[in-house]
């Protein structure tokens, strides 16, 4: 066989095994498509559709009962102006500037509590944990019992104490109050994240600090901390998209936000703006904005905070 021979059959040797091999890529492809199809139609339908649809509507004069009219950005100009929406806007950002910080504070204190080896854990973690289970409408009515100004559990207990409880819902200056104390009833859930990462600390990094003679304070802000960082950030995010997003409750305690329109949070206005007014379009610029607000906060959290969180081999 001359040169020209082998320079032929090694030119047709790749394209002979390389038809089987881009066949066999086809077909794992194609069975690989068919496998996340059900994903991939639900994250469609549900998800990327609606988000699409929503950002389209949020420039449209949308009634729902008749068709969208482009309206530009006349809904965000609106917004601009509108009273109601700055009131329900301040509402949910003070809600959210103490009952968060209070929320992390509280469930990071009762987790350390827990991690002393503290006897009956497991019952305590079960005790912390269950009212996060309590369905939110369930939730709200309770506390509507408990925080009635003149026949509520708590007003009761203080009065045997000799002290005079407040108006709690009835009055603006305690409505968002009472709320922000209602919101540390939920805590469970973080007691039992932040538990879970506590006992994963490392205990050579505790005796190596008590041998360096380290006090408490010191290992909790050396040792503790930096190693559930991570998990901490976690619970700051989640309550970033939790208390902006907040609704269920006051909704069921007062639809009106009242009094005073001083638990009409921004969720409120929005459904309330779909669903009872029929302005589509001008809910989905609210609810645009409200996003904008939660991915503008959350990448500054994680801004600030990725030169203070410990990765394990990072």
């Amino acid at each position: 066989m001359g040169e020209a021979g082998l320079e032929a059959l090694t030119a047709n040797r790749p394209q002979a095994t390389g038809r089987p091999r881009c066949a066999a890529r086809r077909r794992d492809l194609r069975n690989g498509l068919l496998f996340i199809s059900p994903w991939i139609v639900g994250f469609g339908g549900l998800l990327l559709y609606p988000i699409s649809a929503s950002l389209y509507y949020s420039f449209c004069e949308y009634s729902v009962l008749q068709p969208a009219v482009w309206v530009g950005p006349a809904n965000y100009g609106e917004l601009m102006r509108d009273e109601v929406f700055w009131k329900a806007l301040y509402n949910t950002l003070f809600y959210a500037a103490f009952a968060l910080p209070l929320g992390l504070l509280v469930s990071l204190a009762l987790a350390l509590l827990l991690n002393t080896g503290v006897r009956g854990m497991t019952v305590f973690r079960t005790v912390f944990f269950l009212p996060a289970l309590v369905p939110m409408v369930a939730l709200a009515v309770i506390w509507l019992w408990v925080l009635n100004g003149d026949k509520g559990v708590l007003n009761y207990f203080l009065s045997s104490l000799h002290l005079q409880g407040p108006p709690w819902l009835t009055d603006p200056s305690w409505a968002k109050p009472a709320l922000i104390m209602m919101s540390l009833w939920g805590v469970g859930q973080a007691v039992v994240i932040y538990l879970a990462s506590l006992q994963d600390v490392p205990v050579q990094l505790y005796e190596a600090a008590d041998l360096d003679g380290a006090s408490w304070w010191h290992k909790m802000w050396h040792v503790t901390f930096p190693m559930i960082s991570p998990v901490i950030l976690f619970n700051l995010i989640m309550g970033i998209i939790g208390s902006l997003q907040f609704f269920a409750v006051p909704y069921v305690i007062s639809p009106t936000g009242a009094p005073a329109r001083s638990i009409y949070f921004l969720t409120m206005y929005l459904y309330d703006s779909a669903f009872s007014y029929l302005r589509m379009g001008y809910a989905c610029a609210m609810a645009w904005i409200l996003f904008v607000i939660i991915l503008i906060l959350t990448l500054l959290a994680l801004k600030v905070s990725a030169k203070r969180v410990y990765y394990g081999g990072a």
